[in-house]
């Protein structure tokens, strides 16, 4: 039965959370205490092998008791020792386990853009503060037009993240619509794109113009399902139709380099031709998928 599945894998990923987490935590405490900033990075190590293997454990109990119909297409010439920007559409919470399945372990520990209210998840929440993910508030355009200077918190967790990546090779992980894509929230948004919502280009903007000399490229990415309503739920009772994961691999524009998308109207006008033009691109390329809705 799927619901049987379902409670199974919800077990599977609970027991594997609760297992990780105790040494989770004691090296949380040891990166609080560290006197140092070469004992803190030593502790970060730690603290990414751990959520690797957490990531990996993962993955290996979803292959071999859910088995996925995914379908994947990776550039080669991935390494873990690079520095990337990864960019993708967003359905479900099931991409975040497809992107894992299609690039584990074949670029950095990935670090996401989160939305505040995350951090409040027993364990992985804590994870993602010790790994020193960025948290953005995102804040409503009512709210940014009152007080400007609410952006700049969000620019500032940018800031620090890019900072400390210069010092060891990451993944920047953005689904850049900043949401899961639905049907009502295109509309609501007047999305001109049939598949996809209106691309949110700030983080990205920012991370390419602090980092954009380091990262060895842009992974471009789009997943589709069959399912027009996929959910990390169905997922886990094993009923996901098929999935399909393309990546093709982007260089940084020279331009982007001295782009101050935050201080130059003529550069942000310039960086959103760009990411609309990738959009328009997935936007066609989805519509051609005869595996999606």
């Amino acid at each position: 039965m799927p619901i049987v599945k379902g409670l199974v894998s919800a077990l599977l990923f609970a027991v594997n959370t609760l297992f990780w987490g105790i040494p989770l935590i004691a090296l949380t405490l040891l990166k609080l205490l560290a006197p140092t900033q070469a004992l803190k990075d030593m502790m970060l190590k730690g603290l990414n092998a751990i959520a690797l293997n957490w990531i990996g454990f993962n993955l290996w109990w979803m292959r071999h008791w859910l088995k996925p119909n995914l379908s994947t297409e990776v550039p080669d010439g991935l390494s873990q020792n690079q520095w990337w920007l990864v960019i993708s559409n967003h359905r479900s919470w099931t991409d975040i386990f497809m992107l894992f399945m299609a690039l584990h372990r074949q670029i950095p520990m990935p670090r996401f853009f989160l939305k505040t209210q995350l951090i409040w998840i027993p364990i992985v929440g804590l994870a993602f503060w010790a790994l020193e993910f960025p948290f953005m508030r995102r804040y409503s355009r009512e709210q940014m037009e009152k007080n400007p200077k609410l952006a700049d918190i969000d620019r500032r967790a940018t800031e620090r993240m890019c900072q400390r990546a210069r010092h060891h090779p990451i993944a920047i992980f953005n689904f850049v619509e900043g949401t899961r894509f639905t049907p009502a929230k295109r509309d609501a948004q007047q999305s001109p794109y049939q598949h996809l919502l209106r691309p949110k280009a700030g983080g990205v903007a920012q991370v390419l113009n602090l980092m954009g000399d380091q990262l060895d490229g842009i992974l471009d990415i789009t997943i589709s399902y069959k399912n027009p309503n996929p959910t990390f739920w169905g997922f886990l009772c094993g009923q996901e139709s098929p999935i399909t994961l393309t990546a093709r691999r982007l260089e940084v524009p020279a331009w982007m380099l001295d782009t101050h998308y935050h201080a130059q109207s003529q550069h942000k006008e310039r960086f959103h031709a760009w990411i609309n033009t990738l959009w328009q691109e997935k936007d066609a390329q989805l519509d051609r998928r005869t595996d999606h809705d």
